[in-house]
């Protein structure tokens, strides 16, 4: 708690990584995130809600029950792992993350990867302490790696072309539609009406015009 207040976010991503527990209450009952909210450190508190540890992720790289396979290559873990934890969460940034790393820009690859990003989100909605933040970034990124898939079938220049197309404004004011209607097709699909992340989100969006 005390490092989400002081506003070193290395550090805070060093104590994470060593085990530090993100869910942890103090005496009144706040988290180290909601401290560092409180105080004003955001810097922390992004730090704090975007991590998801290694070893998560690596429980999907071995065998579970009756399967044979595991749902995700080793090879795909680090590169998979990196997206997840990155704080910029713009579509672009997450496509070229995809298109720099060769093993990534598979389309077999991205199946096996947004299948897991799928199962994360389940179990993040279905745990004792439900976490919405952790299930809808889970959920969004899934998305735009079935975007990716699309274009990597569909279109020549491939995942430049889904570039191109977030990038692309409006003619009359440059408003980039696209990319709005990808965001708010993720959110459409997000499969738990119930969250109130999704009801949040909705209400924030619904006054904005395409």
């Amino acid at each position: 708690l005390f490092l989400a207040n002081s506003g070193n976010k290395e550090i805070t991503w060093m104590m994470l990584e060593a085990g530090a527990e993100t869910d942890v209450v103090n005496s009144v009952g706040r988290t180290a995130a909601q401290m560092a909210a409180f105080v004003g450190q955001h810097d922390c508190v992004t730090v704090i809600n975007n991590f998801f540890p290694r070893e998560r992720l690596d429980y999907y790289t071995r065998p579970q029950g009756l399967d044979k396979e595991p749902k995700l290559p080793v090879k795909l873990a680090g590169p998979l792992h990196k997206i997840i934890t990155t704080t910029n969460m713009h579509p672009v940034k997450i496509v070229l993350l995809v298109k720099e790393n060769p093993l990534l820009a598979e389309i077999e690859a991205l199946q096996k990867c947004y299948r897991v990003l799928d199962l994360i989100c389940e179990k993040c909605m279905k745990q004792k302490d439900m976490n919405e933040v952790l299930a809808m970034k889970m959920h969004y990124i899934s998305c735009i790696f079935q975007k990716c898939i699309t274009f990597l079938k569909e279109r020549e220049d491939k995942l430049d072309g889904f570039i191109k197309s977030l990038l692309k404004g409006r003619d009359k004011d440059g408003f980039p539609v696209y990319q709005e209607k990808l965001i708010r097709e993720s959110i459409r699909k997000f499969p738990y009406c119930e969250a109130t992340l999704l009801q949040q989100l909705v209400r924030s969006i619904a006054p904005v015009e395409i």
